[in-house]
């Protein structure tokens, strides 16, 4: 598959995040307000998300590796806080490391 799981990195990458501020168009091309419900038409579209969420792990592959990129397969396409902690510590101590 040659997919990347992290957002932006590489030529192929998800997409469609599980995630509302990715997956909402910017105030700036739709000013008017999204409401709580508003947001399921966006939800449910097949487009890619219209903003970028540089640098989020997604779950990644199901049992059988595969990746469908699907904002409702949210369990492999959400960016969470448990997945993207276990990257971005290690990552800053090298930074640390580095920087010193």
């Amino acid at each position: 598959m040659k997919t990347s799981y992290m957002v932006g990195f590489g030529n192929k990458y998800p997409i469609q995040l599980h995630h509302r501020g990715s997956s909402l168009p910017s105030i700036k091309s739709k000013p008017e307000k999204i409401g709580c419900n508003g947001g399921f038409s966006y939800y449910n579209s097949d487009q890619p998300n219209p903003n970028l969420h540089t640098g989020a792990i997604v779950g990644g592959p199901n049992s059988t590796d595969q990746f469908s990129d699907k904002r409702s397969d949210y369990s492999h396409a959400e960016p969470t806080t448990y997945i993207n902690a276990a990257f971005i510590g290690p990552v800053a101590a090298l930074v640390g490391l580095n920087s010193s």
